[in-house]
Parts: structure tokens; sequence; C-alpha cells
């Protein structure tokens, strides 16, 4: 089990050889008796957020989880949005008593078929935080596979998350703090009732007074505008 470099440090050991690991390593290789190299695992390549300037939807997405209480169960839920910076739509969410890199996935390529994204050359750049889930391999390979780029904010700066941290705030106030849930199966239809509402009804001032929803239809069929998003 040993490679070429302890087999010399053994025979100089236990058989008093005057050899040097080069002799040893051509001695190994002509007698197929090589260990194979270990492969170099590669770090996730940690791509930093930039300044951006959004015209239009579909540009860039922020993706953050919240965390919800079941009093009656005592435990924690997980709901992980994607929110569009510029017509301010959760475009998917996640809702779960866990929350990994491949529910993170999943809830991703729902969204980018849902915005008919999925074959687009240039798709939305995907803006996160650094959690476990956004930093995982599963998820690298999700980004390539999908040719999607990913910028992470660094440690400690929200702001540069602003628009879902801003949802998140609202999602606490309309929804979370609003209710004592007592199992999951009733803290599941209110998150569903709430996200209804945030996408088709709530008002937002940046879009016109219009429901997210609306906003994006709007833009769909005749040219509006509003003031570019500068995150």
């Amino acid at each position: 089990n040993y490679g070429y470099r302890k087999l010399t440090k053994l025979l100089r050991r236990k058989y008093h050889l005057i050899i040097n690991k080069k002799k040893v390593y051509r001695l190994c290789k002509e007698l197929d008796i090589l260990r194979p190299q270990r492969q170099k695992k590669v770090s996730y390549p940690r791509k930093l957020a930039r300044n951006r300037t959004i015209k239009s939807s579909n540009k860039l997405w922020e993706i953050d989880i919240k965390y919800g209480y079941i009093e009656g169960e005592d435990r924690f839920f997980f709901v992980l949005s994607i929110i569009d910076v510029y017509d301010r739509s959760i475009v998917e969410y996640y809702m779960g008593l866990s929350c990994t890199a491949k529910d993170l996935k999943q809830t991703l390529l729902r969204a980018l078929f849902k915005r008919q994204q999925i074959n687009e050359r240039e798709k939305p750049v995907i803006r996160t935080d650094n959690g476990p889930q956004f930093i995982s391999h599963t998820f690298e390979e999700f980004c390539k596979k999908y040719t999607l780029e990913h910028e992470r904010i660094p440690p400690k700066t929200p702001n540069m998350n602003a628009h879902i941290e801003s949802f998140h705030r609202i999602f606490e106030d309309d929804c979370l703090s609003r209710w004592q849930f007592e199992t999951y199966a009733q803290a599941y239809e209110s998150v569903a009732e709430f996200m209804v509402f945030y996408n088709e009804r709530r008002m937002h001032s940046s879009i016109l007074d219009l429901s997210p929803n609306e906003f994006y239809e709007k833009q769909q069929c005749e040219n509006v505008k509003i003031k570019e998003v500068r995150v």
C-alpha cells in the first residue's frame, strides 16, 4: 500500500539498501506497481458579487433562505426564495423541514423553466451569500451544466443582497410573525397563501404601484419604464 517514497524509506530501514526514491520510482514503474496518484480536489471558484445596473427582468436573481418556527411541533422549517431584483417577483420558492443543495438546484431549475430561461444564451446571474447550499459542489456542477453565472456576496454584506433581504422582512412581518403554527401543514398553507398574495396582489411603489406579476406581464406587452436598479 506504500507509494514509492515510503517504499524507499522501508528499503533503507529494513534492508539497509543504499537507494534513492528516483531509483525506486523507476523500478516500481517497470514492475507496474505504482499507486495511482490522488486527484487534487478543485475548490469552488469564489466569484465575488460586483456592482450591476439592472434595466429589465431576468438579469439578476437573488436567492436566500429564511427560517420559520412551528410552535406545536417545536421545530424549524426552511423557505428558500428566488427574487428577480427588477420586477420584485418571487420567481420560485421551496419550503421543507430541511434545505439541501439538491433542493436548491431543483427550485432554481423550476424557476428557469417558469421564466423560459433554460435555453437562453444569457441566463440570469445568480447572487447568493456563502451558505453551505450555495458553496456546495452539487450547486457548482449545476451552474456549470446550465451555464449559469453564480456570484457570492462577501461575508457581512447583506446590503449586496438587499432585495431578498427586504422581501424577508416583509415575509417575517406579514406571515411568519403573525401566526403561532401548530403543525407543519398549517405553516405550509400560510406560506403558500402569502406567496400568492405577494406576487399577485401586493403593490410595490418601485414598480408603479403594481404587484410583481402585474408589472412583469405589463412588460411583456408594452414598453414600461421604471428607475434602473443598482445593486
